[in-house]
C-alpha cells in the first residue's frame, strides 16, 4: 500500500465529521482555534468557583453553537464521559469529610463533597465542549499543521498523524487476529488460558504494527522523505485575519471574567 495513498477510512470520518466549514468557528484560523481551546482548558482548570465554572460552561455551549456540532453525536460523546465520571462523583460526597447534610442509609453526605462533585463535574464538562467546538470540529491535517505552525516538535506531529492514519489499519488487523481465534474455537472466558490468548493477541498486534511501520518507512525513505512535511504555503503562510483578531479578542475577554470570577 503507498503510504500516499487516500486513508481506508477517510470516508468514514468524513461522514461522521461535522460539517463546521461554514460556520463562525470553522471560519477561523485553525493555529487559532488550538491556541484558544489551550487557553480555555488552562483557565478552566485553575478556577474553583462554582459561578465561575457555571460562565465557563455557559461559554463552551455558546462555542459549541456558534460551531454547528450536530447535537445527537455531541449528547452521546458527553454521555460518555459522564458514564467515565458518575462513579468518581457519585463517591464524592460520601467519602469528602465536611459538614453532614444527610445520612441516607446511615451514609453521611458532606456538603464540601457535593461542591466538590459539582466543581469537577461543571470543569470536565466545560473543558470537553469547547475541546468538541473548537478542536474536535478540525481536520486532522489541518490539526498537524496548525500544530507544526506553533512550534510544536516535528516528530511529534509526523507520530500525530501516522496514528490518525493507521488506526483502521490496526483495527483491521485487530479483527483478523480475532476472526483467526474464532476460528479456533476460542471463546472468552475467566481463567488463564483466555488471558494468555489475549496477551498472544496484543502481542502479535504489537509485532505486526512494529512489521508494517517498519515496511512504511522504508517506503517513505524510497520516495525522499528527509523527515519533514512539506506544505505547499510553507514560503507564504496564512496570517491570522481580523475574524481572528476579534474572536481572539471576545474569547480572551470572557476567559478573564471566568478567572476574575475564580479568584
Amino acid at each position: 500500500m503507498s503510504v500516499l495513498a487516500p486513508c481506508p477510512c477517510s470516508g468514514i470520518l468524513d461522514a461522521a465529521r461535522p460539517r463546521t466549514e461554514r460556520s463562525l468557528v470553522g471560519r477561523l484560523d485553525p493555529r487559532t482555534r488550538v491556541v484558544l481551546a489551550v487557553l480555555f482548558a488552562l483557565t478552566v482548570v485553575t478556577v474553583a468557583s462554582l459561578s465561575a465554572l457555571v460562565l465557563a460552561l455557559a461559554a463552551a455551549v455558546t462555542l459549541a453553537v456558534l460551531a454547528r456540532l450536530a447535537p445527537r453525536q455531541t449528547l452521546r460523546r458527553m454521555l460518555a464521559l459522564e458514564g467515565f465520571m458518575l462513579v468518581v462523583l457519585a463517591l464524592l460526597p460520601f467519602t469528602v469529610p465536611g459538614r453532614i447534610l444527610a445520612e441516607p442509609l446511615g451514609f453521611a453526605v458532606s456538603a464540601e463533597g457535593l461542591r466538590q462533585a459539582a466543581v469537577i463535574g461543571l470543569r470536565a464538562n466545560a473543558v470537553a465542549v469547547a475541546l468538541m467546538a473548537l478542536v474536535g470540529s478540525l481536520e486532522v491535517v489541518a490539526l498537524g499543521r496548525a500544530l507544526s505552525r506553533l512550534g510544536a516538535p516535528e516528530r511529534l506531529v509526523h507520530l500525530f498523524l501516522f496514528t490518525i492514519r493507521y488506526l483502521e489499519v490496526l483495527e483491521r488487523e485487530y479483527r483478523r487476529l480475532r476472526l483467526a481465534m474464532r476460528a479456533r474455537a476460542f471463546r472468552p472466558t475467566c481463567g488463564p488460558h483466555c488471558w494468555r490468548s489475549i496477551g498472544y493477541l496484543f502481542g502479535m498486534l504489537m509485532v505486526r504494527s512494529l512489521e508494517r511501520a517498519e515496511r512504511i518507512d522504508a517506503a517513505m525513505r524510497c520516495r525522499g522523505f528527509t523527515g519533514r512535511f512539506p506544505l505547499l504555503d510553507d514560503d507564504e503562510p496564512q496570517r491570522p485575519g481580523a475574524l481572528d483578531w476579534g474572536f481572539g479578542a471576545v474569547s480572551c475577554l470572557a476567559l478573564a471574567l471566568v478567572a476574575g470570577l475564580g479568584a
